[in-house]
């Protein structure tokens, strides 16, 4: 016991002291059994207690949500593509059927929850990889049959958007949101939490696969988008130009820019063996700023078009710096309103899922046992 009381500097009489030391023993001893009470206490409540799991590519992770609440976000990350440079989708599998048991029970057990105390399990049926999403999909459906729980499907990308309500401020609808990842880019209206509609999208190639191709070809390792961003910081942004993509209305194109920087590379360093060397920080910054801009000349065309001034950016790619900074320049310019997530909600994690899944459980929105994972699955 910890005694607060020093030397002759306490006036409290030693026999008052030991009065004190007995209840204060007491309390003590039973404290674990009062949290235990306390804890099947709250699981009686009958407010919804949802697992959810992502596994859409090369991340493992399990987050339990009760009532609303996000509780914990548990994520095993994979280490072993780096020397690929870029995701084995066999690997990738593998390393979640490794991870997957642990994950999830470091979720239930840092949420204090039991299998028994579950309302449902929730998964991301897409889109991903195939191999990925056929692991967390299986797990899934299988506790959900063992401990005859419903089960609730979740789409990956409209989970991406709903990881703004985790926290607080939160977003009023309706709201424009820029999606962007290694594997989409997407404009989409937010009208409530379950109704979204796409209204620019790529056509080809993803930003997130434009800023980790660049890197490639810089020999940068994988994943190279994280890596563009810090050196482009020290950079100017000015210095090297690219032409961007024309597309009709809100949609995106990014296969040509891939093209472009390549050849950019091979005409330079033809010239210049150490061209890339003596100027990365330069081509970094300039081609960030480049892909930046046309994120944000389609999102400040979509926000004329549609008169809506709340603007949330969504997925992996909206941890980028440049990206944050020039949104944070365009909201002053424009009075925009924006919203992002915590960086942690940022890249895949099952927090968002179980986010998505909550909004989905409170409709009794649940699927079937015979749920198979899609590789693409739309908003």
């Amino acid at each position: 016991m910890i005694d607060f009381c020093t030397g002759g500097s306490c006036n409290v009489r030693k026999e008052t002291k030991n009065r004190i030391r007995k209840p204060v023993r007491v309390y003590a001893s039973i404290l674990p059994i009062l949290f235990l009470i306390t804890c099947r206490f709250m699981h009686q409540l009958k407010a919804p207690v949802i697992l959810a799991i992502e596994s859409s590519c090369d991340e493992t992770s399990a987050a339990v949500i009760s009532n609303g609440k996000v509780l914990n976000n548990i994520v095993a990350s994979q280490n072993v593509h780096q020397k690929y440079g870029g995701v084995v989708p066999e690997l990738a599998s593998r390393a979640h059927q490794q991870n997957i048991v642990s994950v999830v029970r470091e979720a239930m057990q840092s949420a204090c929850a039991q299998p028994a105390d579950l309302s449902a399990i929730a998964f991301t049926r897409g889109p991903g990889l195939m191999g990925s999403l056929l692991v967390g999909v299986s797990f899934a459906k299988g506790m959900a049959m063992a401990l005859q729980k419903p089960l609730i499907e979740v789409n990956h990308m409209q989970a991406h958007i709903l990881a703004h309500f985790i926290d607080e401020p939160v977003p009023p609808f309706p709201f424009l949101c820029l999606t962007v990842s290694g594997g989409h880019t997407q404009i989409v209206l937010v009208r409530d939490f379950l109704d979204m509609q796409v209204i620019g999208q790529t056509q080809d190639d993803a930003v997130g696969e434009a800023f980790d191709k660049a890197a490639k070809l810089m020999g940068l390792p994988y994943p190279g988008g994280p890596l563009i961003d810090a050196y482009a910081k020290q950079g100017n942004p000015a210095r090297f130009k690219f032409t961007e993509t024309t597309m009709p209305g809100l949609d995106f194109s990014f296969s040509g820019i891939k093209t472009q920087f390549m050849y950019f590379l091979r005409d330079a360093l033809k010239k210049d063996g150490n061209f890339i060397n003596e100027n990365r920080i330069d081509i970094c910054a300039s081609l960030q700023h480049h892909l930046v801009t046309m994120l944000l000349n389609r999102l400040k065309l979509a926000s004329r078009q549609t008169g809506i001034k709340t603007i949330a950016i969504a997925g992996g790619v909206s941890a980028n710096s440049g990206l944050r900074a020039s949104l944070a320049e365009e909201a002053s310019r424009h009075e925009w309103q924006i919203f992002i997530p915590e960086f942690q909600y940022c890249t895949d994690n099952a927090a968002m899922i179980a986010m998505t899944a909550h909004f989905k459980f409170l409709q009794q929105q649940f699927c079937a046992l015979d749920a198979l994972p899609l590789a693409r699955m739309p908003v």
